[in-house]
C-alpha cells in the first residue's frame, strides 16, 4: 500500500469513527427529556409590611390548604389575613385557585412562612380549599403538579426521595393539607415523578426530616 493510499484509509476511518460518535451524542441527547417548562404564573405584586430573609437552601416542598373553607380565595386575600396576624405578609409562595391558576405569593426566593421549624429551607404551595370536608379539583392537581415537578428540577432536588414532597402534617401538628389531599398525596408524588424532567442524580433520603404521626 502506498503511502497516498494509506493516508486516504485512515482519513476515512477517522471521519466514519467521528460520525458513529457524533451520532450516538445525538441520540443520547435526543433520548433524554426535555427540561419542563416553568407553569405560567400569575402575578400579584403584593406589598410586604416587614423586610422579607432571602433562603439560602431549598430542599423541601410543603403542601397546604387553606383550611376554614372552600370558598375561592386569592394570594391577595391571604395575603391580608396574614398581615393581620402581624406578619410580614402571605406565609406562602404559591396558591393555586380552583380553577387551577397559579398565583404567585412570597417571592420564591424568600422565606416562608408556612411551616414552623422548615420555612428556612422549604417552599410552600397552598391549594385553596378545605379538603377536611371537600377535594382538590383536576384542574387544582394538573397545576400543583405541574408546579411542584418545575421546583424540583429548579432546585434540583429529587422527587423520588421520601422526604421532598410533603404535607404540612407530616411536619407540624396539623390536619393542614386536610385528609382527603392528604389521602391523595402517594398519587400525587407519583405523577410529579412522572413530570419530572431527570437531570439530577437522586439523593438517598435524609434523616432530618421525621414525619409526625397522622393527626386525627
Amino acid at each position: 500500500m502506498n503511502r497516498r493510499t494509506f493516508l486516504c484509509k485512515t482519513m476515512t476511518f477517522l471521519a466514519a469513527a467521528y460520525v458513529s460518535d457524533a451520532w450516538r451524542c445525538f441520540s443520547a441527547e435526543a433520548a433524554s427529556p426535555a427540561p419542563l417548562q416553568c407553569p405560567k404564573i400569575k402575578e400579584t405584586y403584593l406589598k410586604f409590611v416587614m423586610p422579607l430573609q432571602n433562603r439560602l437552601q431549598t430542599d423541601l416542598i410543603v403542601l397546604h390548604h387553606i383550611g376554614d373553607s372552600n370558598e375561592d380565595f386569592s394570594a391577595a386575600d391571604v395575603h391580608q389575613w396574614h398581615i393581620n396576624n402581624g406578619w410580614a405578609g402571605i406565609g406562602y409562595h404559591f396558591v393555586i385557585r380552583k380553577n387551577g391558576v397559579i398565583e404567585r405569593g412570597r417571592p420564591l426566593d424568600t422565606v416562608g412562612a408556612h411551616c414552623y421549624g422548615y420555612n428556612e429551607h422549604s417552599v410552600g404551595i397552598n391549594v385553596v380549599g378545605n379538603f377536611e370536608t371537600a377535594v382538590p379539583t383536576v384542574a387544582q392537581l394538573d397545576s400543583a403538579v405541574h408546579l411542584t415537578a418545575y421546583l424540583c428540577q429548579l432546585y434540583r432536588i429529587d422527587p423520588f426521595a421520601d422526604d421532598v414532597v410533603l404535607g404540612h402534617r407530616d411536619l407540624n401538628a396539623t390536619l393542614c393539607p386536610g385528609k382527603n389531599f392528604y389521602a391523595e398525596l402517594d398519587a400525587f408524588r407519583q405523577r410529579v415523578q412522572s413530570n419530572f424532567s431527570h437531570t439530577l442524580v437522586r439523593r438517598a433520603p435524609s434523616s432530618r426530616r421525621h414525619r409526625l404521626p397522622n393527626v386525627h
